[in-house]
């Protein structure tokens, strides 16, 4: 890998590669949206500006959590696809999650308040199917 990291504390890590909001809504719309073009992640209602989104893009690259290629019937556009590495950030975006439904209800949609009561049911089981349908 051939990024450079602030410093050696771990959080501190984790925070240079998806401190920011941008990085952390790509690989929600990744895991829980199925996104994978450019166009797909620049139409998300938080309306990411283009240039910052090429940037996250390149970063989640370079830090191995994403690898991009290209459709096989269309070679104009790129597609994005997680890595076992950035798979094994889905506990993560899991309790994330669970944290704003529990704290933030009250802004959080009936849809994902739903999504999130399942998820507390048996959270193993859905992350394990979840890692199944990335890994696809």
């Amino acid at each position: 890998m051939d990024y450079k990291f602030r410093s050696n504390c771990p959080i501190s890590s984790v925070l240079d590669i998806i401190g920011d909001k941008w990085s952390l809504l790509i690989l929600r719309d990744m895991m829980f949206a199925g996104k994978k073009t450019f166009g797909e992640f620049s139409s998300s209602s938080e309306k990411i500006a283009t240039n910052i989104l090429t940037d996250r893009l390149q970063t989640l690259e370079q830090t191995g959590l994403i690898t991009k290629g290209k459709l096989p019937d269309n070679k104009k556009t790129n597609i994005y696809k997680l890595t076992e590495k950035g798979i094994d950030f889905l506990p993560v975006m899991t309790e994330v999650m669970l944290w704003s439904n529990k704290h933030l209800n009250e802004h959080v949609s009936e849809e994902n308040q739903k999504v999130a009561a399942m998820i507390q049911k048996d959270k193993e089981a859905f992350i394990k199917v979840m890692r199944s349908r990335l890994a696809d």
